[in-house]
């Protein structure tokens, strides 16, 4: 049987918690970034859950000097 499993680097989207650990964002902070951030193309919801797309998120985080 194949495993499920999908490394964290090759998922399109993150929770919160994986992405927080992904990119060393504390997930408080990460939360509050995607709320305010609804409509950045990062941020997509599924439900009331917020998953973080990780390669628009990347290209973000490389602007950034500070978060």
């Amino acid at each position: 049987m194949n495993d499920p499993y999908v490394p964290i680097w090759e998922k399109y989207t993150l929770t919160i918690e994986e992405a927080s650990k992904y990119f060393r964002i504390g997930e408080k902070k990460l939360r509050k970034l995607a709320e305010e951030n609804l409509s950045s193309g990062w941020v997509l919801l599924n439900g009331n859950r917020i998953q973080i797309k990780r390669r628009q998120f990347e290209k973000v985080i490389d602007t950034l000097d500070v978060i």
